[in-house]
């Protein structure tokens, strides 16, 4: 599947879909949680899940994945890049690392020199 079929998939009217996210990486809902930083309730319920905190991440984590696709392959390798690869530029912590911390957009605007040919 094409990165640009996987926002697709994964965005609905209300935003990132937690049923579909966690669908499309093949993982249950608690992973995805601790994946993105967010806590087992942002995920599993209805109210919260549509938040702007939660969304936020989602987003992020999933626009970071989305990028790598290509680079990786698929959906599941981009995952597997995003959970464990160390990124340089940040101290050798990964993706996932900096979207908990709330530092996805570094992670974004990284990848995008990356991809414009620019270095680490």
């Amino acid at each position: 599947m094409a990165s640009a079929a996987f926002l697709n998939e994964i965005t609905g009217t209300a935003g990132v879909s937690v049923d579909k996210l966690s669908a499309a990486l093949h993982i249950p809902k608690s992973e995805l949680a601790i994946a993105a930083g967010l806590s087992r309730d942002a995920v599993s319920k209805a109210a919260r899940s549509h938040s702007v905190t939660t969304q936020s991440r989602l987003r992020e984590m999933s626009e970071i994945i989305n990028r790598v696709i290509p680079w990786a392959g698929s959906e599941l390798a981009a995952y597997a890049w995003y959970r464990s690869q160390p990124l340089p530029s940040f101290g050798d912590a990964t993706a996932e690392e900096l979207v908990r911390q709330g530092q996805g957009e570094k992670v974004r605007a990284y990848l995008g020199r990356i991809a414009a040919g620019g270095f680490a």
